[in-house]
């Protein structure tokens, strides 16, 4: 009986540390994903800034 016990908790512990690892995982490769939005946005806006400005001038 003790043996299941402890073959259960082992397989808990796997399971969990697993989960944890995916959603480490995760989280990193959100964050990086967000980065590059952000990037991209940023890009566009001066871009457009930049338009704006050429436009100002040709005025």
């Amino acid at each position: 009986m003790l043996t299941r016990i402890k073959i259960h908790t082992n397989l808990a512990s796997a399971a969990l540390a697993l989960f944890m690892l995916a959603s480490a995982l995760a989280t990193l490769s959100a964050c990086n994903t967000t980065a590059g939005v952000g990037q991209d946005v940023s890009a566009a806006g001066r871009a457009v800034s930049n338009s704006a400005e050429k436009v100002k001038q040709g005025l």
